[in-house]
């Protein structure tokens, strides 16, 4: 993909506002729970590279989300 805001970031960015009434620490746990058990390891390292491009549009709770993720990464 090139350029643009990719689909893993516009879901994380979805699933943050599902969880805007708890407090940051424990919505970016839920997220990176829920995105280890159900997201393709495409989109995991998807959502991680974009992190690391910068993300300065995604939700700050996601990106908590997304470094909890990185650890699982291979």
């Amino acid at each position: 993909m090139s350029g643009g805001f990719p689909p893993s970031a516009r879901l994380a960015n979805e699933i943050a506002r599902q969880f805007g009434h708890k407090p940051p620490a424990d919505a970016a746990t839920a997220i990176a729970n829920h995105i280890k058990a159900v997201w393709d390891p495409r989109m995991k390292r998807a959502l991680v590279d974009y992190v690391d491009a910068g993300a300065d549009d995604l939700d700050p709770v996601a990106v908590l989300a997304a470094n909890q993720v990185r650890a699982t990464l291979k």
